[in-house]
């Protein structure tokens, strides 16, 4: 039987039931994600996919697990399911994790040449590729999908999506710029190269305003919001247009697309090679 049977069996099996051999099963599953063998999302011709049975075994994991004590002394107290401590990271990983208080969880794929900034967060199941720098504050929740060479600035947020099951995480592909303070959730999908300026919040409940293809991009039938590759976003606002809304003259936060990348552009956010 393979893994992925074997996990889809764990996964409908009671956390009672579990034995040893459901523990080294997990701990090969778990080995696979470490080494980005397997992914909670994948990308198709289609799109992107979720792959259900990556987010079950993850899932079993937290119900398989213990709570332990894992302190590094009586001043730092810890308690943590057993089955999910920290990523075992050696100076032939390649990642560069500058010290002052980050954390990246065991069961992700953090690629060579990754920047750590401190503090951040790196949860189970998520997926860092190669070049990538992560800022201080910035956060890459369970099952969210980073790219190549892209740079989350400061107090970033990306959310994972973990349950339901079926709900994809959020998608970042590669050679993206992520502004200071932005959030993104709710499977959202910011495809190459694209620019999310400060402050932006995107979500699978807000349009995004293309004002160069005179577009609004949302979430329809199951399908994400996509931002499309190059975009540049950056915060805006709608006005209500009926009731007390409109009557007291407010105005929604939304995301705006105002242009696309160009070689000025390009000049202008190619700042963080030195710093990799």
């Amino acid at each position: 039987m393979g893994l992925r049977e074997q996990i889809e069996q764990l996964f409908d099996r009671p956390s009672s039931e579990y034995d040893r051999t459901s523990q080294e099963c997990f701990e090969e599953f778990k080995q696979k994600l470490n080494q980005g063998e397997i992914r909670a999302a994948e990308k198709t011709s289609s799109g992107w996919q979720v792959n259900l049975w990556v987010k079950k075994g993850i899932l079993v994991g937290f119900r398989m697990g213990k709570l332990r004590d894992v302190s590094i002394n009586q001043e730092f107290r810890y308690f943590d399911k057993h089955t999910w401590p920290l990523k075992h990271l050696t100076l032939e990983s390649g990642v560069r994790l500058v010290p002052g208080g980050s954390s990246i969880r065991d069961g992700c794929y953090v690629g060579r040449d990754v920047t750590c900034m401190p503090p951040m967060y790196i949860n189970a199941g998520a997926y860092v590729g190669d070049g990538t720098m992560i800022d201080s504050h910035a956060l890459v929740g369970s099952c969210a999908q980073i790219g190549r060479r892209v740079h989350l600035s400061a107090g970033a947020q990306i959310g994972g999506v973990l349950e339901p099951v079926g709900a994809l995480p959020v998608i970042i592909e590669d050679e993206v710029l992520i502004g200071g303070n932005c959030g993104i959730y709710e499977g959202t999908v910011v495809s190459e190269r694209a620019i999310v300026g400060a402050g932006v919040i995107l979500t699978g409940s807000t349009p995004v305003y293309d004002l160069v293809c005179g577009k609004i991009y949302r979430r329809e039938n199951g399908r994400p919001v996509v931002i499309p590759p190059e975009a540049i976003v950056v915060p805006g606002a709608r006005a209500i247009s009926q009731g007390k809304g409109k009557e007291w003259g407010l105005s929604l936060q939304t995301p705006v697309i105002v242009r696309y990348r160009d070689d000025k552009t390009d000049a202008a956010v190619r700042l963080e090679d030195a710093l990799r």
